[in-house]
């Protein structure tokens, strides 16, 4: 994408409060119908400000990309929901927008309305980047019960014979997310079978959210490319959840599960579905901190005939030695693809090979759940979902409820102090 076509205030720190005072800094804006693309990121937001900026925007009909990414520090939460209403119902109207980056905006209860409203309306959108908004698990369920209710919108626009594209992106880390949203999580992907790329790490999901995650819902994305759930809780049941799913992504090219606790026998249990041949794609394999022992290492090694595209694993922070034998079987099947690819101009370390193993124990006690603890936890699953899934859902209704009971309260005070002006003009 050209300069041109590419509309930027990135990183400024500029402070707009009013029309006045972002005026100045969007003409080029104004002027340039030819927009693609605007970066609006670390810069923040008034609502006079961001209402100027939509008026804009809505004119823009070639606007393919927007960047509003950490638009709203320092921002009141009562500033927020107005000032990106404004900004989202301009950005609904231009049928070329098919990508948005809201990372690092305080979406909670309180804030999260007019990104719902968009999520649900919005045909056009096919990649979604939400990283660090500060969701929990109520307004969680909230974004994903928007994306169900779009993957509807997008199919009856296909029954009418229009051109509708699929939602391929994901992005939603550092959400807090836990295991009461995993529920709705689970119904969206579901929903959405055509995303290619799903990132949503560090999101606090224990085994039993994992688990439904990956069975009710990511296990239909069978055009999956690029899946991260790094820096969540899988254990021994979440793994082998995994194992039993990852056949159905014949393209996935990278799968990041690292710092997941999966376990000796996790790791045996992804290995040996690793070697059944269905991927044939797969590059780059994030498997560090999770506990895995020689016997997983010894899985990888032996299913590296099924993984030709393999380029990349990561595998610090496990309890093997750097000597074991394993080690240098994968070593020199990476290094010797690397040269047959003669490094394709890539960084060595980022691209190819393994990466340094300088956290490794040695110490490969069995730490695992008894397997009735295990079949225990996978029979109560699904329950365990439901409650929390429930509990969350109650914390919306009571912010709803409540909201609604402020705004009527506010009403009775505009018609008493109504009524006490019309008194006092009788008079």
């Amino acid at each position: 994408m050209s300069d041109s076509k590419i509309f930027s205030l990135e990183g400024k720190s500029l402070k707009l409060d009013t029309a006045s005072d972002i005026e100045p800094h969007i003409q080029a804006l104004k002027e340039n119908d030819d927009v693609e693309e605007v970066r609006l990121l670390g810069n923040t937001l008034g609502i006079g400000a961001s209402e100027a900026l939509a008026k804009v925007l809505e004119t823009k009909k070639k606007l393919q990309v927007a960047n509003l990414a950490d638009i709203f520090t320092a921002r009141l939460l009562s500033e927020i929901p107005p000032a990106l209403s404004h900004l989202l119902t301009a950005l609904l109207t231009l049928p070329s927008l098919h990508t948005i980056n809201l990372s690092d905006n305080a979406f909670g209860l309180n804030t999260q309305a007019p990104l719902v409203d968009f999520l649900q309306q919005h045909v056009p959108l096919r990649h979604l980047i939400l990283n660090n908004n500060g969701l929990g698990p109520a307004a969680g369920i909230l974004i994903a019960d928007a994306l169900t209710a779009l993957a509807a919108k997008k199919e009856a626009a296909r029954k009418e014979g229009k051109a509708v594209p699929n939602l391929e992106t994901v992005i939603c880390g550092r959400n807090r997310l836990e295991n009461g949203s995993m529920g709705a999580w689970a119904k969206a992907y579901a929903a959405h079978t055509g995303v290619k790329e799903v990132k949503m790490v560090q999101n606090g999901i224990r085994q039993e959210g994992i688990i439904h995650l990956l069975t009710n819902g990511l296990a239909h994305a069978t055009t999956l490319n690029v899946l991260d759930l790094q820096d969540n809780t899988f254990t021994s049941t979440g793994a082998k959840a995994l194992s039993n799913v990852v056949g159905n992504w014949k393209d996935l090219t990278e799968l990041g599960v690292g710092d997941c606790l999966l376990g000796g026998r996790g790791g045996v249990a992804l290995a040996l579905a690793l070697e059944k041949g269905n991927h044939a794609k797969l590059e780059v394999l994030k498997l560090n901190h999770n506990d895995i022992n020689s016997k997983g290492i010894k899985g990888l090694a032996d299913a590296h005939k099924k993984l030709p595209a393999l380029r990349r694993i990561e595998l610090n922070g496990n309890k093997f030695s750097e000597e074991d034998p394993s080690i240098s079987i994968l070593r020199d099947i990476l290094e010797e693809r690397k040269e047959a690819a003669d490094g394709k101009g890539e960084d060595d370390d980022e691209y190819w090979g393994l990466d340094e193993l300088d956290e490794l124990d040695s110490d490969e006690e069995d730490e695992e759940e008894s397997e009735d603890e295990a079949r225990k936890n996978s029979d109560d699953e699904e329950e365990g979902v439901e409650i929390e899934e429930k509990a969350a859902r109650e914390l919306v209704e009571a912010e709803q409820e409540e909201s609604q009971n402020v705004a009527q309260n506010d009403d009775a005070k505009v018609d008493d102090l109504a009524d006490v002006l019309a008194k006092t003009q009788i008079k």
